[in-house]
């Protein structure tokens, strides 16, 4: 079915997507399957996950290419996941189209895969692997251009496309110690649910000095970057005020909290 064809408004999410080992948690992927299960079913999937940088902006291979396994020093049956999830095509133009300017140019890179910020979660939530999915790299970490690049994707959540901003909530793993959750993380969790909350888009978008504790839950920030992605979506379809936490709590002291909107 083409990604244009008319049909309900998807909602745009924000997940915490965890790291490889997710997947023998206890708890975590039962609450991405349940999530999965109450959604509307998407006609393709749109990821924008944390571990792919790369300007002009680029779009991932639209056939079945293999996985991208980012990770290092892990056992060995983590690099034997398997997603062979559909190209997205269709979706892949609707989404030049939508963002290639004079100034700014949509490349293709048809050879890179999902990597584990996409597969990850995606393994959880649509163990089927049936549904498209697309991959679209970040071309800054800048708050703002990223909101803008959600806003002018959100008429695709129109087309019954998914669009997904991943990340994790808190990500600081040299500042991690054992056993417990530390402060900045908790703390920073904390603002981070009421400034969603409220639907307080400045703040977020300067997180750094509006936080408790932000340099410290993010000195890099590429993990909370998509988040403006999905907020660029929301707030372009009308849909801060209906944002809701889905998933909370820590995991191994980082804060996991996943949003939706719509």
């Amino acid at each position: 079915m083409s990604v244009t064809d008319p049909g309900g408004r998807m909602p745009a999410l924000y997940l915490s997507h965890g790291a490889p080992p997710l997947a023998d948690d206890p708890v975590w992927p039962g609450e991405l399957a349940a999530w999965s299960a109450e959604l509307p079913r998407p006609r393709a999937i749109l990821m924008v996950s944390a571990h792919w940088e790369e300007a002009p902006l680029a779009l991932s291979a639209t056939t079945t290419v293999p996985l991208v396994y980012d990770f290092w020093g892990f056992p060995e049956h983590y690099y034997q996941v398997q997603y062979a999830a559909p190209g997205a095509p269709e979706l892949a133009e609707r989404v030049r189209k939508t963002l290639r300017t004079a100034g700014t140019p949509v490349q293709d890179i048809p050879d890179r895969g999902l990597d584990h910020g996409a597969y990850v979660p995606l393994v959880e939530m649509f163990p089927a692997a049936d549904i498209p999915v697309l991959q679209v790299s970040m071309p800054t970490l800048d708050p703002q251009r990223l909101l803008d690049i959600g806003r002018k994707l959100a008429p695709l959540r129109d087309e019954g496309v998914l669009i997904v901003g991943s990340g994790f909530f808190t990500h600081n793993l040299a500042a991690l110690r054992q056993g417990g959750v530390p402060g900045w993380s908790s703390e920073f969790d904390d603002w981070g649910r009421r400034a969603l909350a409220g639907g307080d888009v400045d703040a977020l978008l300067d997180f750094q000095h509006t936080s408790p504790a932000g340099r410290l839950a993010h000195p890099r920030t590429e993990h909370f970057a998509p988040l403006f992605a999905t907020l660029g979506a929301a707030e372009a379809a009308g849909d801060l005020d209906g944002g809701r936490s889905v998933i909370d709590g820590f995991w191994m002291g980082l804060a996991k909290r996943s949003v939706q909107f719509g």
